[in-house]
């Protein structure tokens, strides 16, 4: 999933030079993929998947894979936009119905390793894709271009780790025990703190996740270090943050990340040289992979009668935020000739979002006390 989401960062320089590609065609092809993760996690809201969430997860990291390989095979903005569409549908379908079956797993064995594991497997494929994208011209790419290269590189990278998957997943144990459907889900005041932040979170983290790599190129070089410390920082990220659960709780941990995260957008563009975009990319490593994973986990712990309708919910808000972000920075990186502009309206987005987290703190960490077992 790490491949399928965020392999367009490090390639889209090669993407704008091999296909001529502005600013904005760069954010409407990223916002394309948006609109299809927030159409997954709207279609995997209701009740048609029970029983048959591991065939669907893997049949999503599949479809992933064929849709990598066919960036490769076109130059057309429209085309490119409809398979990141496709792209994003398969991955909100494998971040819901996988992460059902694991964290669910987690939870009943009653184990605090397997939320850092799982959720740091997709830094690992971000740091993947870098070196992918690096090594591609060492072995030589024959008459393909740079894109396309990389696009067909990726593509069977993921083929390889589906068959992984495959072989560990295994059935959730509640389709396995013939529990009926899920409830409905019961909006509470936390939950709808925690969903609304987790949107705009969505918003903010997305502008330096698509642009960090050309950004970094039009700072002087250094796209390649940048985006394998975002990938290796958020594979570890979960786990290292972990440590300050029992201090600060589930909420406190989460509102912290979107400060820290706030702050790095901030470094990124005010940091001199190729310094800013290492900073950046660190400081983003470290804290979206925490705050997706610890978000999640609030939502699944606020809504124990009903978990995936939660994260469903959860991530169709964070893929509206997606949709928006990408398009108002290219928009405004292309009115004003520079990402500064966009990354600090990013900052001061996940500052707010941090602000109310911390004000309604108290009475979220109360909320997921009384809810559990």
């Amino acid at each position: 999933m790490g491949l399928g989401r965020f392999s367009y960062t490090p390639i889209l320089p090669a993407m704008m030079a091999d296909a001529g590609l502005s600013p904005a065609h760069a954010g409407l092809i990223a916002s394309a993929n948006f609109v299809g993760y927030l159409a997954g996690a709207v279609l995997a809201a209701y009740g048609w998947a029970h029983g048959h969430e591991r065939r669907i997860g893997l049949a999503a990291l599949v479809a992933t894979a064929l849709l990598l390989g066919a960036m490769g095979l076109t130059a057309s903005v429209l085309a490119f936009g409809l398979i990141r569409f496709l792209a994003g549908l398969a991955s909100a379908f494998a971040m819901i119905f996988v992460s059902g079956i694991v964290l669910g797993e987690g939870l009943r064995a009653r184990s605090e390793h397997v939320p850092p594991v799982h959720f740091g497997g997709v830094g690992f494929g971000i740091a993947l894709s870098s070196i992918a994208v690096w090594a591609a011209p060492l072995a030589g790419v024959g008459s393909l271009s740079a894109s396309q290269a990389h696009w067909f590189t990726g593509a069977l990278l993921a083929l390889a780790g589906t068959a992984l998957v495959a072989v560990l997943l295994q059935e959730s144990g509640k389709a396995a025990e013939g529990e009926r459907p899920e409830a409905p889900l019961v909006w509470t005041r936390e939950l709808a703190v925690v969903t609304l932040t987790y949107g705009f979170f969505g918003f903010g983290y997305v502008i330096t996740a698509t642009f960090l790599v050309a950004m970094a190129r039009e700072a002087g070089g250094g796209e390649f270090p940048a985006w394998l410390l975002t990938g290796a920082s958020a594979a570890l990220s979960v786990q290292l943050w972990r440590f300050a659960v029992r201090r600060v709780g589930l909420a406190g941990l989460y509102a912290i990340g979107l400060l820290v995260e706030a702050a790095g957008l901030v470094l990124t563009v005010s940091l001199p040289g190729t310094l800013a975009p290492l900073v950046g990319g660190l400081m983003l490593g470290l804290t979206f992979m925490m705050i997706t994973a610890y978000g999640l986990q609030i939502g699944h712990r606020l809504a124990p009668e009903s978990p995936r309708r939660a994260l469903a919910f959860m991530t169709a808000a964070f893929g509206v935020g997606q949709i928006i972000g990408p398009l108002v920075a290219g928009w405004l990186a292309e009115w004003t000739g520079s990402f500064t502009p966009p990354t600090l309206v990013a900052a001061i987005v996940l500052l707010a979002c941090g602000g109310v987290v911390v004000l309604e703190l108290r009475a979220i960490n109360a909320a997921i006390a009384a809810r559990q077992p």
